[in-house]
């Protein structure tokens, strides 16, 4: 079970206001929490594989130790990435979210041939 923590998961919880919807709507929360400088790049990076913050830290080469541990932590409030004894890993919801969040990644790349 991942670590709740209420200061972090509040931030993010459908229908509290959030940064673009007053209602905060589940979509808006989601975007709010993954539109955060390096929130993806901790999701795909641990997608991948486990990893510990040190590996994480290499792979997202230009996110201070203080952000990607804010996103660490809010990313684990909300029950989508855990501590485990080798590091981080997703939980099963952070892998469902990464399966959907995948094909946008073909998407964007099929996208950005048409700009």
């Amino acid at each position: 079970m991942p670590e709740f923590d209420e200061t972090f998961s509040a931030q993010f919880r459908p229908g509290s206001p959030v940064k673009g919807s007053k209602t905060g709507e589940p979509i808006m929360a989601l975007f709010d929490l993954i539109g955060r400088r390096w929130s993806m790049g901790i999701l795909w990076n641990l997608a991948k594989q486990d990893r510990t913050f040190r590996d994480l830290q290499a792979s997202c080469d230009s996110a201070s130790p203080t952000v990607l541990n804010t996103r660490l932590k809010e990313l684990r409030a909300v029950g989508l990435v855990e501590k485990t004894a080798n590091g981080y890993s997703l939980t099963t919801n952070g892998r469902e979210l990464f399966e959907k969040l995948e094909p946008l990644g073909e998407w964007a790349k099929s996208w950005t041939k048409t700009l």
